[in-house]
């Protein structure tokens, strides 16, 4: 589903002229989310920041076509573990976007509980030009307890990573938000 911003107006002599933004610059209200690989927290992303599209890992071909294509009009988000390896396949999956002209809107990285290598800290630093914004979710023990991720309470850390990541995306509707502990 499409939302359009609202018109803008124009004042002059005449009174006031509204006009309509072109289609091209329609927001579609659906994120993207797009794993760096298997396990990068794809599924969980997706859950908490609905509307938004799962599409699941990259694959391990080189240049895959998918993402770049789906996401025309939507802000996409690629989301990658805190690991030195799992930042090289963020890195992979930036450049594969870019190169088929796509952008992303923000890479997320989720935790998994340890401190973050520097190898994953420096690679991860390269990729802030080449997207709109890093932005780290905090490890969330009860997710590994959890049936389904909706049903956990977040953190505030993990509230004020979601609602970063929705500003970053241009969200600017009312959605509904996690439960806060």
């Amino acid at each position: 589903m499409l939302q359009q911003t609202p018109a803008v107006s124009f004042s002059g002599d005449s009174g006031t002229v509204s006009q309509r933004l072109p289609r091209e610059r329609w927001q579609h209200r659906e994120l993207v989310i797009w794993g760096a690989h298997g396990g990068a927290g794809t599924s969980t992303l997706a859950t908490w920041l609905q509307p938004a599209w799962d599409m699941g890992a990259m694959r391990p071909q080189p240049n895959p076509q998918h993402p770049a294509s789906v996401a025309r009009g939507r802000a996409l988000v690629v989301t990658c573990r805190s690991t030195a390896w799992s930042a090289a396949q963020a890195t992979n999956a930036v450049a594969a976007v870019i190169n088929q002209g796509g952008q992303v809107a923000v890479i997320a990285v989720v935790s998994d509980g340890w401190p973050e290598p520097a190898t994953a800290t420096s690679r991860l630093r390269l990729l802030e030009p080449q997207a709109g914004l890093v932005i780290r979710i905090p490890f969330i023990p009860g997710l590994r307890l959890a049936d389904h991720p909706a049903a956990v309470p977040l953190p505030r850390r993990a509230l004020r990573a979601v609602a970063q990541i929705q500003a970053a995306c241009g969200r600017t509707f009312p959605i509904s938000r996690p439960q806060e502990t």
